[in-house]
């Protein structure tokens, strides 16, 4: 199966009235990433007939295997139960405890998106799966980053979990980016010994996602970066600008979108294989000022123009 770009797959003005969607977020609802992907869904089905049913797997607040092994299981079981048309499945822990094990080349078409880098990790392609594979948009982030540093060593700094892991494994291998330095940590503490470690150990930094840390401040985390930031700071992540200098970010309504395209699209009587796989392409370049004023950094005039500015 081929990959495309997310150049859209055509809607249709078909009515699909009685047709049933079960929408599966490897997440929970309150996770911005998952309200925009759900919210990209959305704005694509409505008018169109379908019966949405959503269910949230909440894999990134509870994260042992047990727990993700059985979230997969109660799925399966709402599956059986509620006999949708079509299934979209949002992000890696949907595919990796439900899609992979239950439904590969199965009768039921399913359509991911927020898959990280890789489908091949879960045996993708399947004979009944298309979706479209979450790409950090790292190169961009790092073009514009880099002008403001010092030198060229990176650090990076994320929550401790598997599809963080995975991403920052993929920026190393895919795209050969050198990282200087990495940590993963699992409180608000750790994060904050680790984001001043990194002031003196790289300079320029690269902070993933915090979501899914129990005790997670984001006021005390602004208060503390704003007095601690020496370097220039970057995320892909819309939610971490709060805390980082500039942003080059992905849109997950994007995601939603191209997916209940194509779920559409098999709806309307396309097989799941015909559709190439696709990547995300849409970014927003961010800049948080205060944040930038803290590390002595200004901005060009042009910059400052087409960025979304964060205060």
């Amino acid at each position: 199966m081929s990959i495309s770009s997310a150049s859209a797959i055509e809607e249709t003005t078909k009515n699909y009235t009685g047709k049933k969607i079960l929408y599966i977020d490897s997440y929970h609802l309150e996770y911005p990433w998952s309200a925009g992907i759900l919210q990209g869904v959305k704005n694509a089905l409505k008018h169109t007939g379908v019966k949405l049913k959503t269910v949230h797997m909440d894999t990134k607040r509870y994260r042992s295997e047990v727990f993700k092994v059985r979230a997969g299981l109660d799925v399966k079981q709402l599956i059986d139960n509620y006999q949708p048309d079509i299934v979209i499945a949002s992000d890696d822990n949907a595919s990796k405890y439900l899609i992979q094990p239950y439904y590969k080349n199965a009768a039921l078409p399913f359509v991911f998106c927020g898959v990280n880098w890789d489908a091949s990790a879960y045996g993708y392609p399947y004979d009944n799966v298309t979706g479209m594979i979450e790409v950090g948009l790292i190169k961009a982030l790092l073009a514009q980053l880099s002008g403001y540093a010092k030198g060229q060593r990176l650090g990076v700094l994320s929550i401790d979990s598997f599809s963080e892991r995975k991403v920052i494994n993929h920026y190393k291998e895919v795209f050969g980016i050198k990282i200087s330095e990495e940590y993963y940590v699992s409180t608000f503490e750790e994060w904050k010994q680790k984001y001043i470690q990194l002031q003196s150990q790289v300079d320029q930094i690269i902070l993933e996602s915090t979501k899914g840390i129990p005790d997670w401040d984001e006021q005390e985390a602004i208060k503390f970066v704003k007095k601690h930031t020496t370097i220039p700071t970057g995320t892909m992540n819309a939610w971490m600008m709060p805390v980082a200098m500039m942003g080059y970010v992905k849109i997950p309504e994007e995601q939603g979108e191209w997916a209940a395209n194509a779920a559409l699209k098999i709806l309307a009587g396309h097989a799941p294989r015909s559709i190439p796989l696709a990547r995300n392409t849409q970014g927003k370049l961010m800049i948080n000022i205060e944040v930038s004023t803290q590390a002595h950094i200004t901005f060009s005039l042009p910059i400052l123009k087409v960025a979304e500015i964060i205060h």
